[in-house]
C-alpha cells in the first residue's frame, strides 16, 4: 500500500485547492438567480459552437422550463454573460442543476468569467449523469477566486460534438446563505438488509484490540506479501525499502494462530506475480535486488546496508539489467496449491474453521513499480486475466470452500485502465474495445465460470484512499483539511459529490460514488459477486477528526451493503480511531454492538449531521449512530416510523473530544412512539439504543438487497 502514498505525493501538485462539492439543498437567502424558467434581465447568450434552447420543456428540474444545450463543434462553450459584472465579494459559490439526457457522461468544464482578467484558465470538470438531475455547487475559490462575475461558461472538453445536456436553476449563492434546517428520520420498514460483520475488519491489528473488538476479519496484505515465501518465512520489501529479502517478524502461520485465538477470520494474500523471495536473514547484510557492487552507483542507498540501492542510477533512470534471481525464485500455481495444502492440514478447510479468504495478490497494477526488480513490465489486461485463471483455479481446486478476492487494485486509475495503458497512452484498453478494466475483468471471470462451471472469484476487491491533499494516512491537519476529510467520505456513496482531488480532472471523474459504482460493475458484468474494500484509510486516527471520519465510513459500509472491508494502518487501542470501531463493536465494554440489520435513516444534511440506523436481531433494539461533523452543537428532532419502543427511555453512549479515553454513558434519553429531540455536541459520535418489542414488526433476517 505504501505505493499509494507515493501516488498521493505525485498527483498533489496537480490538485486544485477546493475543487467543488454539491449539496442536496441550498437556501437562496441573499442569493442571485441567473436562470429560473428564463434568463434574468441583463444577461445574454454569448455561446459558441453550441445550439441552445432557453425554453426547453422536458426535462425540467423545477418550474416550467430548463436550458437544453448541444455542442455542435469541438471546444464549444455554452456561455451566459452580463455587461454589468457583479462583485464576487457578495457570493461564495455558483449553484446549478445539470441533467445528462439519455446518455450522460458529457465531458464539460465549468468556468466563472471575471470582467477584469477573464479567468479562463481556472475551471472544474462537470460530468452529467444520465436521466438524472444533479445539484452542483462550485465554490468561487475553486475557480480562481474571480474579483467579479461577468459570465458563466460550460465548455466542451472532448474536442467533438456531444449529446444534449440540460441546465436549470442557476444561482449565485450569497455569502449570508444559512445552512438548511436539520431533521433526522428513521423508517424501520425501509431498505432493510443484513449488515455483514466483515465490514469491521483491519489489516494487521494487534491481538488485544482484535479481541476487544471481537474483530470479525483481519488481513495479511500489503506490498511485502506479494513475494512472501511461506516455506522460509521470507518476504521482499520491494520498492518500499531497497528490494531486500528479510525474515518476517510474524509468519503466516503465527498470523493465523492469533486469528484463531480471537475467533477472527483470516484473509491471506496469495502471490500471483510468479516469483517468491529466497531465504532471508534477520540482520544485515540482506540479499537485495540492486546490489551496488553488481549494478554500480545508485541514487539512494540503504543507510544500514551500503550494498543495497534503490535500483535507480544517479540520474534517476531505472536500472533494467538486474537479475530477478538475485533475490527471488520463479513459482507456478503449484507453489500456492502446496501452501494451501499446508494450511488445510494445520487448520482445516475454510468450511471447517480454516483460512476462509484469499486475496489474489496485492495491487498488481503497481508491480512494475513496487516489484520492478522481478516484474519491470507494466501489467496488462490479458496478464491479469491469465494469472487469475491459473492461480485462483489452483486455490479453488485445493480448497473449494475458500473465498477469493480480486483483483485487489490500488485505486481510481487502475479501475479503468491497466498499468500498460499508462505506458502506451491507452492502447491496452483500446485493444479491449475501450472497456474499462474492471468491467472487462468481471466479464472474464464470468466467462470462466460459464466455461468451467467453477466460480473462481467470490469478491470484487479494490482499494480506495481519498486523494485530496492531506487526508489519507495523514495527521489531522488544519481546520480546512479536517472539514475536507469529513466531506470526502461522501465519495463512497453520494452521486452528487464531486471529488476534491485530481480525480475530478480525470476522464471518469468527478463523481466517484464508489460503492454504487462497484455494485453497477458487478450487476452489469458478474451478478452474485460480493463487494470488498481491503484497504482504505481516511487518516487522523490519532485525532477526534479521524474518529469522526472512521465512524462515518463504518456507517456507510453497512448502509450501502458492502460485504467486507479492512482498514489499512490500524490505530493503537488507545487512539480515537479505535473508539470509532468500539462504538460499533463493543460500546459498553461488555460486548454490546450496533445492530446487524440496516434500516432506513435519513438526514436533511448528512454532511453536517450524519445518521445510520440498524436493528439488533438478538433483542430487536433499534440502534442509531449520529455523527456531528461540525464545530457547533446541533439540536434536532429524530422521527421514528415503523418502530414501537418497548421503553420510554433510550440508552445513550457518546464519544467526543471532551473525553478521548472512553465512550461515556450519558443520561437516558426520553423517547416516544413518534421519536425524540436531542442536542449533539460539536464533533461527536452518539449512539442511541432504543429497546424494541420482542415481536418485531418486520422480519429481521433478510438477504443483502441490490440497489
Amino acid at each position: 500500500m505504501k505505493r499509494a502514498l507515493q501516488i498521493l505525493a505525485i498527483v498533489s501538485v496537480f490538485s486544485l485547492p477546493l475543487i467543488f462539492f454539491s449539496t442536496p439543498t441550498i437556501a437562496t437567502v441573499n442569493s442571485f438567480s441567473i436562470y429560473a424558467d428564463a434568463l434574468v434581465s441583463g444577461w445574454g447568450n454569448w455561446s459558441w459552437g453550441v445550439t441552445s434552447n432557453f425554453a426547453n420543456v422536458s426535462p425540467v428540474h423545477a418550474g416550467t422550463a430548463s436550458i437544453a444545450a448541444t455542442y455542435t463543434a469541438a471546444w464549444g462553450g455554452f456561455y451566459v454573460h452580463t455587461n454589468s459584472a457583479l462583485s464576487s465579494s457578495d457570493y461564495v459559490a455558483v449553484r446549478f442543476w445539470i441533467h445528462g439526457g439519455s446518455t450522460g457522461n458529457q465531458q464539460i468544464k465549468f468556468m466563472v468569467i471575471d470582467a477584469g482578467n477573464g479567468n479562463w484558465n481556472n475551471s472544474v470538470n462537470v460530468t452529467p449523469i444520465a436521466n438524472t438531475w444533479t445539484p452542483i455547487t462550485v465554490t468561487l475559490a475553486s475557480v480562481g477566486s474571480p474579483a467579479s462575475i461577468a459570465g458563466l461558461v460550460w465548455q466542451d472538453t472532448s474536442g467533438s460534438a456531444q449529446p444534449t445536456f440540460y441546465i436549470d436553476d442557476v444561482i449565485l449563492v450569497g455569502s449570508d446563505t444559512p445552512p438548511p434546517p436539520l431533521m433526522l428520520s428513521i423508517d424501520v420498514g425501509v431498505n432493510r438488509h443484513a449488515i455483514s460483520p466483515y465490514i469491521y475488519g483491519m489489516n494487521f491489528a494487534d491481538e488485544n484490540l482484535a479481541a476487544e473488538l471481537r474483530m470479525p476479519v483481519r488481513r495479511w496484505g500489503g506490498n511485502s506479501t506479494t513475494r512472501y515465501n511461506w516455506q522460509t518465512n521470507t518476504h521482499n520489501t520491494g520498492n518500499d525499502w531497497y528490494f531486500e529479502n528479510i525474515l518476517a517478524d510474524v509468519s503466516a502461520d503465527q498470523f493465523i494462530d492469533q486469528d484463531r485465538r480471537t475467533n477472527t477470520k483470516t484473509i491471506l494474500t496469495m502471490p500471483l506475480i510468479g516469483w517468491t523471495a529466497k531465504q532471508g536473514r534477520t540482520n544485515h547484510p540482506f540479499d537485495c535486488g540492486f546490489r551496488v557492487s553488481r549494478y554500480g552507483a545508485q541514487q539512494n542507498i540503504d543507510p544500514w546496508d551500503s550494498d543495497c540501492g534503490n535500483g535507480k542510477y544517479p540520474n534517476g533512470s531505472n536500472i533494467t539489467t538486474n537479475d530477478p534471481l538475485d533475490t527471488s525464485a520463479a513459482i507456478t500455481p503449484t507453489f500456492v496449491a502446496n501452501w494451501i495444502q499446508h494450511l488445510v492440514a494445520n487448520y482445516g478447510t475454510a468450511a471447517n474453521g480454516g483460512v476462509m479468504f484469499y486475496n489474489l495478490d496485492n495491487e498488481p497494477m503497481l508491480w512494475n513499480s513496487t516489484h520492478r526488480d522481478v516484474h519491470p513490465a507494466p501489467t496488462s489486461y490479458d496478464e491479469m486475466r491469465d494469472r487469475t485463471y491459473q492461480y485462483a483455479a489452483a486455490i479453488k481446486a485445493t480448497d473449494p470452500t475458500a473465498k477469493t478476492l480480486g483483483p485487489v487494485l490500488w485505486g481510481w486509475s487502475a479501475y479503468f485502465e491497466s498499468a500498460l495503458d499508462d505506458d502506451t497512452n491507452g492502447a491496452d484498453r483500446a485493444a479491449h474495445n475501450n472497456t474499462p478494466f474492471l468491467d472487462w475483468y468481471l466479464q472474464q471471470m464470468r466467462a470462466y465460470e460459464q466455461q468451467q462451471d467453477t466460480r473462481i472469484l467470490d469478491y470484487l476487491d479494490i482499494h480506495f484512499y481519498p486523494q485530496a491533499n492531506g487526508v489519507a494516512l495523514a495527521s489531522a491537519g488544519d481546520a480546512n483539511t479536517q472539514a475536507l476529510r469529513l466531506r470526502s467520505t461522501r465519495a463512497l456513496w453520494d452521486p452528487t459529490y464531486a471529488d476534491e482531488s485530481w480525480i475530478a480532472q480525470t476522464e471518469f471523474g468527478p463523481y466517484v460514488r464508489l460503492i454504487p459504482r462497484m455494485r453497477d460493475w458487478v450487476n452489469n458484468n458478474y451478478p452474485g459477486t460480493k463487494l470488498a474494500i481491503t484497504e482504505y484509510n481516511w487518516g487522523a486516527l490519532d485525532h477526534i477528526n479521524g474518529a469522526l471520519a472512521q465512524a462515518d465510513v463504518l456507517g456507510i459500509l453497512g448502509r450501502e451493503s458492502v460485504n467486507l472491508a479492512t482498514l489499512w494502518g490500524p490505530p493503537s487501542s488507545t487512539q480515537p480511531g479505535a473508539y470509532a470501531f468500539r462504538i460499533y463493536r463493543n460500546y459498553d465494554g461488555a460486548g454490546k454492538a450496533f445492530g446487524d440489520v440496516s434500516v432506513g435513516a435519513s438526514s436533511t444534511d448528512q454532511a453536517r449531521l450524519a445518521i445510520y440506523a440498524a436493528q439488533r436481531s438478538s433483542d430487536n433494539a433499534l440502534t442509531l449512530m449520529i455523527i456531528n461533523k461540525t464545530t457547533s452543537a446541533l439540536t434536532t428532532t429524530v422521527t421514528l416510523n415503523g418502530f414501537a419502543p418497548s421503553s420510554s427511555v433510550a440508552q445513550v453512549y457518546r464519544y467526543d473530544a471532551t473525553n478521548l479515553n472512553a465512550i461515556v454513558r450519558q443520561s437516558d434519553q426520553p423517547v416516544t412512539v413518534g421519536g425524540f429531540s436531542a442536542t449533539f455536541p460539536t464533533n461527536s459520535i452518539t449512539l442511541f439504543v432504543i429497546p424494541g418489542s420482542n415481536t418485531p414488526t418486520y422480519p429481521l433476517y433478510l438477504p443483502l438487497i441490490k440497489r
